[in-house]
């Protein structure tokens, strides 16, 4: 990723090109989240935590424009030893979402709803981690600014986050208090 490494583009050209991959991802993300939404709303979900969601909404939305911003104006330069693996840590970042997406199916989503009779999910990553997308966020918190060495953004999103982490844990463990530990069930068509 130096300055006219791959097409003549600079290494800022390739980072921007990049943060758009992944803000491109983001509305995917919000697509499926609106789809099982509805899903679960129609089948009896309960939604607890809307308070907290606009604060997330706006940390993740802060980690783009952050390393966008920080990159711009504090002119940070591509460090190839740590923005190489980082890259790798980012792309290792969206399988892992989409893991957990696809591990989920419908009960997936980016608040916090919970279908009554559903099954807890322990299947996928969710057989390891009781929360495998939130090791995948704080991951990508870190890794997507360095890639730039975008240093001051990682650090503030990884403190912010872990702010609101700790309230979300407990507004999702609470939510989840009733659901049986059971493998999930193949998601009905339609």
């Amino acid at each position: 990723m130096g300055a006219g490494l791959v097409g003549g583009l600079s290494s800022q050209t390739w980072y921007l090109l990049l943060l758009a991959a992944v803000a491109a991802e983001r509305v995917a993300e919000l697509a499926v989240s609106r789809r099982n939404t509805r899903w679960s709303l129609a089948n009896g979900g309960v939604e607890s935590g809307r308070q907290h969601y606009p604060a997330l909404v706006a940390l993740h939305t802060a980690l783009l424009l952050g390393c966008l911003a920080e990159v711009r104006l504090a002119d940070r330069p591509f460090v190839p030893a740590v923005g190489w693996p980082m890259l790798a840590l980012v792309a290792a970042a969206q399988a892992g979402r989409w893991w957990c997406v696809g591990t989920l199916g419908r009960q997936w989503n980016t608040r916090v709803i919970v279908v009554p009779g559903m099954p807890r999910v322990t299947t996928g990553p969710y057989r390891w981690l009781r929360h495998p997308n939130y090791v995948v966020v704080a991951v990508e918190g870190i890794a997507l600014p360095m890639v730039h060495d975008a240093w001051l953004t990682a650090l503030v999103f990884t403190v912010c986050n872990a702010a609101l982490l700790g309230i979300r844990l407990r507004c999702e463990e609470s939510a989840l208090a009733g659901a049986p530990e059971l493998p999930a069930r193949p998601s009905r068509p339609g």
